[in-house]
């Protein structure tokens, strides 16, 4: 049996988007409560009834929230203009040899804004 399980995390922080035109408001300095699911796929262990301990995603995930949370995203290497579709890919990148059968990162900048990403660069 295949099944996809995915672990929510949670961030605040700045940033500014200085690729956007000049006069754009997203350009200023501004701050979001950020929200990141992580999904991976997988067969289910019969054995045990899962395909992963949600503390291995945890683990991977912690260090770059941590990271991130009440920072300027700006200043992290790899985000310099932290677009959340770029911040998808900078996660991605960061995490997926530590979580075998990533499936998406999804990160929500407000409520009703998100992007997710599936690893195809």
């Amino acid at each position: 049996m295949r099944a996809r399980l995915t672990k929510e995390f949670r961030f605040e922080a700045a940033h500014t988007l200085p690729s956007l035109p000049e006069g754009h408001k997203c350009r200023r300095m501004h701050g979001h409560s950020f929200k990141v699911l992580v999904t991976v796929e997988g067969e289910v262990d019969e054995s045990i009834g899962w395909i992963y301990d949600h503390k291995c995603i945890s683990e991977a995930m912690n260090p770059l929230i941590e990271l991130m949370d009440h920072g300027y995203l700006n200043d992290i290497e790899g985000l310099e203009s932290p677009t959340i579709e770029k911040m998808c890919a900078w996660f991605w990148r960061k995490i997926a040899d530590r979580l075998p059968g990533l499936f998406e990162i999804t990160i929500y900048e407000t409520p009703t804004a998100s992007c997710s990403f599936r690893g195809e660069f």
